[in-house]
């Protein structure tokens, strides 16, 4: 089989190419290094062999004859192979050497380039690598010192110096670029976690960086000349409405992928501490032949009816009731258009929605912690109303890690009454950042626990909750 030498990008993982994303779905065997993006192994297949060959600069190192060895081992079985580096494998990701071992042995190999840091960091703190103006090349330099760098000749360099690795040669690389003729009062600019929520900048000078990027954590790229005067004027990133803020999503995992994914579109950094898991029951659907009207009440429900359907056409005759957006979008996926969708995306707003609607007979899927609101309302009209619990919400244990980084949040997002109740039951804590809530039902169980929200989205939906988080800026 073939070894593929994978980039993945600087760390947003929307940075990972189509290739790189299919790669990894179809791979039996993944290595993969410590600097990945976040998320990076999530579509990979359930019975792929995963395995760590990351290193950490001062700490725990697996070396590299090693990461050979098992490049070797698993690349002559009969698996697909990825090594999955982070970055680009050409750029200072020792993949050229990988490539020349797979080489020697006999097996084949393809190279997949990625994004490389050198480039994204830059731009995502506004700094183009080169300009017109001011610079019309570019080098790019490792900062661990291996005794092979022409310090003069890169001082001589007409153009952007660009070092990976550079944070603790910092102080050698810029007495060194002085040294060989770079005015002490050139710009430079460090980025620390490049294309990451908790991106970091710092723009300073030859003569000044030392002490300005003091701060600075690996890892980071550090950036010379003239162009890094330009993010003043270019930086773009922190405009986004939610930059530097820490939000911590309380949903199911497989709902609090989706909320943190747009959470950090708009630049926030995300905690996903799910206190709740769905479960679904083994239950018999009633035969849809007979109903006038099937009411969904949450985007679960949504999933979980059409494990039970052969397709979509079984819904035909039917009117079909979503609670709100995010179960209409639910059950769009699956090839329905539902025929009522209240503005308020709770309960009552449906039983309003539902008012004028002539029915008889009546099927409700949902949770089986659902409300009694819609069932007893649509009864009290005369109707025949069955309900179908097709799932049930359990507790998902906290870490120590996700309760600790929850209470540091600047947000802790519920967009339920369990999920408040099962987080509170994992010692979750209810105080330190802004509680907010989905919905009048989400805010009641607050109440509840003597903790009451300061936000409630309106609409009850979670693209209400996040124009909520944007207003409070």
């Amino acid at each position: 089989m073939t070894v593929f030498l994978v980039g993945a990008g600087p760390g947003d993982p929307q940075l990972m190419t189509v290739r790189s994303k299919a790669l990894i779905a179809q791979a039996d065997v993944i290595l993969y290094d410590r600097l990945i993006p976040p998320g990076a192994l999530d579509g990979a297949r359930e019975d792929a062999e995963l395995v760590y060959v990351g290193k950490i600069g001062g700490g725990p190192q697996m070396p590299q004859e090693e990461i050979d060895r098992l490049l070797i081992q698993y690349g002559t079985g009969p698996r697909t192979v990825v090594r999955l580096k982070g970055g680009d494998p050409f750029v200072f990701g020792r993949g050229g050497e990988e490539a020349q071992v797979l080489r020697a042995a006999g097996i084949p190999f393809e190279i997949v380039p990625g994004v490389t840091a050198g480039i994204s960091a830059p731009a995502y703190a506004g700094i183009p690598v080169t300009h017109r103006d001011h610079a019309s090349g570019v080098a790019f330099v490792t900062g661990h010192e291996d005794g092979s760098l022409d310090w003069d000749a890169l001082a001589r360099f007409p153009g952007t110096l660009v070092f990976y690795m550079g944070v603790k040669a910092l102080p050698r690389i810029a007495e060194r670029l002085q040294a060989g003729g770079r005015p002490a009062d050139e710009p430079v600019a460090l980025v620390e976690r490049g294309t990451l929520p908790g991106q970091k900048t710092v723009v300073s000078t030859l003569a000044r960086v030392v002490e300005d990027a003091a701060g600075i954590k690996a890892p980071a790229i550090t950036l010379v000349g003239p162009v890094a005067a330009l993010r003043e004027e270019i930086a773009w990133l922190e405009q986004r409405p939610l930059f530097g803020k820490t939000v911590a999503v309380t949903r199911a995992r497989a709902q609090a992928s989706a909320l943190a994914a747009q959470l950090r579109e708009l630049g926030a950094t995300t905690v996903e501490a799910p206190a709740i898991r769905t479960r679904p029951l083994d239950v018999a659907l009633p035969p849809l032949r007979g109903y006038d009207l099937l009411c969904v009440t949450s985007p679960t429900g949504a999933d979980q009816l059409f494990t039970h359907l052969r397709d979509a056409r079984e819904l035909a005759g039917l009117t079909v009731a979503a609670i709100g957006p995010g179960t209409a979008r639910a059950l769009r996926a699956h090839g329905v258009e539902p025929d009522v969708v209240p503005e308020r995306a709770v309960a009552e707003g449906l039983v309003e929605a539902l008012a004028d609607l002539p029915v008889e007979r009546v099927l409700i899927v949902r949770a089986k912690e659902g409300r009694d609101v819609l069932p007893d309302a649509l009864r009290a009209r005369g109707a025949q109303v069955d309900v179908v619990a097709l799932y049930e919400t359990i507790a998902e244990p906290l870490s120590d890690e996700a309760r600790e980084a929850a209470a540091k949040a600047d947000y802790l997002l519920f967009t339920s009454g369990s999920s408040v109740r099962f987080f509170a039951d994992a010692g979750g804590s209810l105080s330190g950042p802004k509680l907010v809530s989905i919905g009048p039902a989400t805010s009641a169980v607050l109440q509840e626990l003597a903790a009451a929200p300061d936000i409630e989205a309106d609409p009850h939906t979670p693209d209400g909750l996040i124009a909520a988080l944007i207003a409070d800026q």
